[in-house]
This record gives C-alpha cells, sequence and structure tokens, in this order.
C-alpha cells in the first residue's frame, strides 16, 4: 500500500506499506524475538496509539501477538486495516497510523531496523520541512522483518535505496 502526503502525515514518498498476515499466527507470542532475530530491534510490547503519528526517522514493524486491532493508516483519508495475531505490518518512515479499534486482549511488539532509535511525530505544522528531508534519509534496511535476509522487503524495498 502506497500513501501520499495529505498535508499533515507526510507518509513515504516512495516505498509502500508491507502487510504479512498470519505470518507467526501459530507462535504469535515468539513475534518480538523474531523481528529482534531478523535484525529488528530497539523492541517494545505495549498497544497504538489513538491518534496520528509517525516516525520520521525510523521504519517500523508491528507485528499483532494477541487480540486485533483496526488501524488507519496513512493519515485521516487513510485506509483502514485489520490486524490480528500473528499479523505483521511493516510501515516506512513517515507513515501515519492511529488506533481505531482494539480487542481488550490486544498486544503488539514493536521493531526498528538495526534498532534504531525512532522519534513521534504528530502532524504539527512547525515539525515540516525538517521531518521531510528526514524521512528521505531513512536508509533502506539489509533485512525483513518477518524473514530476515532476502525476504520480500528487501527485493520491494531494493530499488529505493539511499
Amino acid at each position: 500500500m502506497k500513501f501520499q502526503d495529505d498535508g499533515v502525515i507526510p507518509n513515504h514518498p516512495h516505498l509502500p506499506v508491507l502487510l504479512y498476515k498470519g505470518v507467526w499466527r501459530t507462535e504469535p507470542t515468539l513475534a518480538e524475538s523474531g523481528l529482534n532475530r531478523n535484525g529488528w530491534g530497539n523492541s517494545w510490547i505495549n498497544g497504538v496509539y489513538d491518534y496520528h503519528h509517525y516516525h520520521s526517522n525510523a521504519h517500523e514493524a508491528l507485528a499483532v501477538m494477541s487480540g486485533f486491532v483496526k488501524l488507519i493508516i496513512g493519515g485521516e483519508n487513510g485506509k483502514k486495516v485489520y490486524l490480528e495475531s500473528g499479523d505483521v505490518v511493516v510501515l516506512p518512515a513517515g507513515t501515519g497510523h492511529k488506533r481505531l479499534e482494539a480487542s481488550p486482549d490486544f498486544r503488539i511488539a514493536g521493531a526498528y531496523p538495526e534498532g534504531m532509535r525512532y522519534n513521534t511525530r504528530t502532524g504539527k505544522p512547525g515539525e515540516r520541512p525538517e521531518v521531510l528531508q528526514e524521512i528521505l534519509e531513512v536508509p533502506v534496511p539489509d533485512t525483513d522483518p518477518v524473514y530476515g535476509k532476502g525476504g520480500p522487503l528487501t527485493k520491494l524495498w531494493f530499488n529505493h535505496r539511499v
């Protein structure tokens, strides 16, 4: 999925959002360790904010460990996505996301390529043009968060390496 800059949420100008349905369905509680094993670190387990936000300095992988969540990705006029236990979504730097609803048992793991530190932006007017440049400077990862070296992300995002 690709999203355009809506004037508030920049989204990524080149890289698509990747959705992996059911890849860890049999062992969703091992999602965080799977992300880490594939070179995505600085991980956490929690939820997703209920307001639009994005990270201008890092790509993010989100892996549902339990329950379900409905997100809107790409800003206010983006796409609604339903994720359940075992699903993973990879958000390129700048991609807006917001929790619309979730089950009481919802838990998600988040991680970043090579353990990158991440910021949290909300689309305030003062964030531009700095964030637009930051987004372009985030390197394409060497590994896919689910499949590691040679995974789909490395192929789909390859032509967009900085």
